[in-house]
């Protein structure tokens, strides 16, 4: 059943990536990877979030969790996408945007997870 929930919820995520990557580009261009980027940032905070809420405060089924957590932010996550987005700055020698994108990219990230751990662990009845 596990492989049964990590795709469904690998269809929800890879639609969640795309509608998003729309709307951020629609919004904000595609001079910068705004798109991947904010992805990255709310995927870091959704799995530190999720991960503590559903290990600590949240009983859910370990298949389910797996889904949701594995399939579904896995999907909605972009680190191979990323990856290629800094090459192609690099490669157009765009040195300092290939620097911000990586640096934001790894410390909003952390600190996105580090955010949704801390709210999960903080918020809400305690046990």
């Amino acid at each position: 059943m596990t492989f049964v929930y990590i795709a469904l919820f690998a269809i929800v995520g890879a639609f969640a990536r795309y509608g998003q990557t729309l709307a951020v580009q629609g919004f904000l261009g595609r001079d910068f990877p705004f798109a991947t980027l904010s992805i990255n940032i709310l995927g870091s905070f959704l799995m530190g979030f999720l991960f503590f809420e559903t290990l600590e405060r949240i009983e859910l089924n370990p298949a389910l969790r797996t889904g949701l957590l594995t399939g579904g932010l896995g999907a909605y996550t972009t680190f191979s996408t990323f990856s290629l987005e800094t090459l192609n700055l690099m490669e157009n020698a765009q040195w300092i945007k290939a620097a911000l994108y990586v640096g934001a990219s790894v410390v909003l990230s952390i600190a996105a997870a580090i955010f949704g751990a801390y709210l999960s662990r903080n918020l809400g009845v305690q046990r």
